[in-house]
């Protein structure tokens, strides 16, 4: 089965004039590689090929070695590039934009911004996003205190500590008192740990 949003190990069945259709290594699903879409590299038929699997404007599965800013189940900074009365889109590095639907954005989305995103997979099949970030997060870490870490404010507890994405995986906080300068949903910060919590969450102080 075609893992949409992934890399997938698959084998060059065959050449036709505008690609290669490439086929699952069980033998099963099959999708198609553009030539347009090769980034230079050389396939023959036979080969083992590792590509990036995405859905085109068409709804299409393509196979692509162009590598995306983000793949299905990542937490990734990116930047939105349209609005629509039905959601945003943000650029992931390929020719089709991801969607964030108007009820999966948690704040208001301004184009040419850039935010932490969780990359899922929808109902239909189709790659999408959701500012929702903080249950895809972990406090699993190695992270000793006076550790130096760059950092995302994806959003605010009710006190105004600002909750941080650590490293695009770690969950950290900015406690109200710790901040001097106004902080926004997006910032990109150099920060220093300085506290470990219970739970294991990141204690953390601006630079």
């Amino acid at each position: 089965m075609l893992r949409i949003g992934e890399y997938n190990k698959m084998k060059v069945d065959r050449e036709k004039d505008f690609g290669f259709y490439l086929r699952e290594l069980d033998g099963r699903a099959e999708v198609l590689l553009p030539k347009s879409l090769l980034e230079g590299n050389k396939v023959s038929v036979g080969d083992e090929v590792e590509v990036f699997i995405y859905r085109d404007s068409k709804d299409r599965a393509l196979a692509t070695f162009k590598k995306p800013l983000a793949k299905a189940f990542d937490v990734a900074y990116l930047k939105v590039v349209q609005q629509s009365e039905f959601g945003a889109f943000i650029d992931f590095g390929l020719d089709r934009d991801i969607f964030v639907p108007l009820k999966e954005q948690r704040f208001k989305l301004r184009t040419g911004d850039k935010y932490l995103f969780y990359i899922y997979l929808d109902k239909t099949g189709r790659l999408a996003a959701t500012t929702d970030i903080d249950q895809y997060l972990t406090t699993d870490h190695n992270y000793n205190i006076g550790d130096s870490v760059e950092g995302i404010v994806y959003g605010f507890q009710t006190n105004n500590s600002a909750m941080v994405c650590v490293d695009n995986k770690y969950a950290g906080v900015i406690l109200h008192n710790e901040y001097f300068t106004e902080l926004n949903i997006g910032d990109k910060l150099t920060l220093n740990v300085i506290n470990i919590y219970e739970d294991d969450k990141l204690g953390l102080s601006p630079r």
